[in-house]
């Protein structure tokens, strides 16, 4: 009899402990699968707060993405603008200037 509770006990320990990564992850989901099973309201609770952060979190993100977007066609719209306003500048400024005027009649 003590034999076949000794093996029973074996069998009971080798199945309970993991083996490997593999074997931990099992259990782990195993856990919260009966957790899950046994307060179904409560994981779905978490499921609708944080998938509303997530949701929240992707929005924002998106948003914040497309004004990095604009802002930077604006900003090269701009130098673009800056560049040929001060090349228009500089040929003005060349063609309005007078000539050096002559300093040997002393």
């Amino acid at each position: 009899m003590s034999t076949e509770q000794k093996g029973e006990d074996d069998q009971q320990v080798a199945s309970t402990t993991a083996v490997g990564l593999r074997g931990m992850v099992e259990e782990q989901y195993r856990k919260i699968k009966e957790n899950a099973e046994t307060y179904p309201y409560v994981w779905g609770s978490y499921i609708v707060v944080y998938g509303g952060f997530a949701l929240w979190g992707a929005y924002r993100w998106r948003k914040l993405r497309r004004t990095e977007d604009r802002v930077r066609v604006l900003q090269e719209r701009l130098r673009k603008l800056v560049e040929t306003e001060e090349s228009a500048s500089t040929v003005k400024s060349v063609e309005k200037a007078p000539p050096a005027p002559d300093k040997t009649s002393k």
